[in-house]
């Protein structure tokens, strides 16, 4: 029984140790590109044609009851530097509360300066933003399509630094930018969050990029070409992540996608954990989703290299890594315990601790992505340390809620889109406690979490116990990352802030 749960704990753990090594493989991707820069220096930037040759452009704004941010968004995207005669925006609007007389008195006042926007509602809400997107794209004859979500305020240079690409490549289909964060300074959980998402944006899409492999839009903050769109299927919403399926069906029918990581579009990140979580659900589940439908094709293409076929795979099962983190945590308690049993096998126990020096290669991943450990150098180690330990510990308190959306995504068990609450938060002083749209009901998930921060006290124990104090650290990050999902999870239902 114990050589068997140890194979098991030694079969996840070398999945963590492959993902980690194909990141590393992207920061050397990086790395390569931002040497290629500096050897390269005053670039010259692609700019837009005379004003008379520039083409139509629709902007989509895809809202669903959005009364703290709806209004806001709209003022940036009519503040976007373009033609108002060639710039048509969307805003596509499945609202049910009086976030609809907000957004059309604003839509009005820009109508009435002569912008061309329409808010349109659809008389279903089929589909939900996948379905929202291809009702906008039928009632258009733009070519170029951009996207932003709710949260974001567009820079008004949006269209200056991103259409020229796709006016100058007619092979590249999508064109990303950056997302930059609003309010990342509000607290412990928006500062961990901009930390995992600077690395995404920084490290894994350059990286990507750089390397030659598929990279994909996320969901907002990009621009597409409509060609692009219809040649690969269209929007779909048969999975949760929309943009990363689209993305894969068209990188595989040939289109290139670009991705600009100086152009940055400012949003919001979310300010409490249940609205976390909701994004997280969607996230995860989505991916799951997309790796089931788009990863026996990506097998069978004859048209990408087996290098990409690679990084495509642990692309689309990133998510899988809270099955394995969760899965090597439950393990790790019984196997403490049965350590002493097992001293036939000490060389198993060795390889395994081997594998954790995936962490230490994840930690020069994120190394790389923040900007202030570049500028500061080993200054900057001590807290970085403290950034990452912490950002693992909350990754791995969310293991438990992110492994059974991944599971229902492997298993296709279908649920609706939920979106994440947005709370108009951009500084300190802003409050979520009083306003709409946060959840009110205990997640039964919650008190698992509770269950298993006190299942990690207990191999804490036993660490001290045994006088083996191996796993120590990790079962304190593990605990604390419990509790601390658990506990803000069931804080923030009251209200506080």
């Amino acid at each position: 029984m114990g050589l068997a749960l140890l194979i098991v704990y030694g079969v996840f753990l070398l999945f963590i140790f492959a993902y980690s090594l194909v990141q590393l493989s992207l920061t050397f991707h990086y790395l390569k590109a931002k040497r290629r820069e500096k050897a390269v220096p005053g670039s010259p930037e692609k700019l837009l044609p005379p004003e008379e040759n520039l083409p139509l452009v629709c902007i989509q704004l895809p809202v669903y009851n959005e009364r703290y941010v709806v209004e806001r968004l709209i003022d940036a995207v009519a503040a976007i530097e373009y033609p108002k005669d060639k710039l048509e925006i969307q805003l596509l609007d499945d609202s049910t509360d009086d976030s609809v007389e907000l957004a059309a008195a604003r839509v009005a006042h820009f109508r009435n300066n002569g912008y061309r926007i329409k808010h349109i509602r659809r008389p279903v809400r089929k589909g939900f933003k996948a379905g929202a997107l291809a009702y906008g794209l039928e009632q258009t004859t733009a070519e170029f399509i951009a996207i932003f979500d709710a949260d974001f305020i567009p820079d008004p240079g949006f269209l200056r630094s991103t259409l020229p690409f796709l006016l100058n490549e007619p092979e590249t289909g999508m064109v990303q930018t950056r997302w930059k964060h609003l309010n990342e300074e509000y607290s412990l959980l928006t500062k961990l969050q901009a930390f995992g998402l600077d690395a995404h944006f920084v490290v894994e899409q350059c990286g990507r990029s750089m390397g030659g492999h598929f990279i994909n839009f996320n969901g907002t903050a990009g621009i597409w070409r409509k060609q692009c769109i219809i040649d690969s299927g269209g929007w779909s919403s048969d999975t949760l992540t929309e943009d990363l399926d689209l993305s894969y069906r068209a990188q595989l029918k040939g289109w290139k996608f670009r991705y600009l990581p100086g152009v940055g579009s400012p949003s919001e990140l979310p300010s409490e954990m249940n609205s976390l979580k909701s994004q997280q659900y969607r996230w995860t589940k989505g991916a799951a989703e997309c790796a089931v439908k788009n990863l026996p094709k990506v097998f069978s293409a004859r048209n990408i290299g087996f290098g990409t076929k690679v990084h495509a795979l642990f692309h689309l099962l990133n998510s899988f890594i809270f099955v394995c983190i969760l899965s090597t945590s439950l393990l790790s308690v019984p196997l403490l315990q049965l350590k002493p049993e097992l001293d036939n096998y000490e060389t198993l126990f060795r390889l395994a601790s081997v594998f954790l020096l995936s962490f230490l290669v994840l930690g020069v991943f994120y190394w790389i992505s923040r900007p202030e450990c570049e500028h500061r150098g080993f200054m900057a180690l001590p807290g970085f340390i403290g950034s990452f330990l912490l950002f693992l510990s909350v990754s791995m308190g969310l293991s438990l809620h992110n492994a059974i959306a991944v599971l229902e995504g492997y298993f296709g068990r279908k649920t609706s889109f939920v979106r994440t609450p947005k709370f108009g938060i951009a500084k300190k002083g802003d409050s979520w406690a009083d306003k709409q749209y946060r959840s009110l009901r205990m997640n039964p998930l919650t008190f698992g979490e509770l269950l298993l921060a006190g299942y990690f006290a207990y191999g804490i124990y036993l660490a001290f116990r045994m006088e083996d104090y191996g796993m120590l650290l990790f079962h304190g990050m593990l605990g604390f990352g419990f509790f601390y999902v658990a506990f803000q999870s069931i804080f923030q239902l009251r209200g506080a802030n």
